[in-house]
């Protein structure tokens, strides 16, 4: 395990895609996630919002699967997560940010109740919330996603703040 300030805080992100707390991220824990977004916001999975939803969360699963999952047993451990973030993404913010972009796209729509390409803070807020941030910490993440002031969250601000959420500098 690394003993890094950075390795610390990267091991501490780990808990926001173990979505069950069994100790490593697997495709259920992606699909759980989608889930509990459509539930949320009242949407369909069968909708095209919810398998869009759906195909991001594989998207996802499959680029950090293919980033972490180093014994290829499909599972990410904390240990396979922080060293693929101290090894990888680290070096490459923007490669990651890619690889949670179809997720986030969908996710953003979702909560996109009006359709005007962009979610409230409020419904960022419950986006967080869905996914297991606690409500307090999800309102003050969420107003920070809104670096333009306008009440509203896109696309071109959350991508770049989850890469840098996950690939924190040391």
């Amino acid at each position: 395990m690394v003993n890094s300030e950075y390795g610390r805080r990267i091991a501490a992100r780990f808990t926001t895609f173990d979505q069950d707390g069994n100790g490593y991220i697997d495709r259920a824990d992606f699909n759980a996630a989608a889930k509990a977004l459509l539930a949320e916001f009242g949407t369909a999975a069968r909708s095209e919002k919810g398998q869009a939803l759906y195909g991001g969360a594989e998207a996802l699963w499959q680029g950090m699967a293919g980033i972490a999952d180093r014994d290829g047993d499909q599972r990410i451990t904390r240990e396979e997560f922080v060293t693929a973030a101290v090894k990888r993404l680290r070096d490459n913010p923007d490669r990651f940010a890619e690889i949670a972009r179809p997720f986030l796209h969908a996710a953003l729509d979702v909560a996109d109740v009006d359709g005007d390409g962009a979610a409230t803070v409020e419904d960022v807020t419950r986006v967080l919330t869905a996914l297991g941030v606690p409500r307090e910490s999800a309102g003050e993440i969420a107003a920070a996603l809104d670096t333009d002031g306008d009440g509203r969250v896109g696309e071109a601000e959350i991508v770049p703040a989850f890469a840098r959420y996950f690939t924190v500098p040391e």
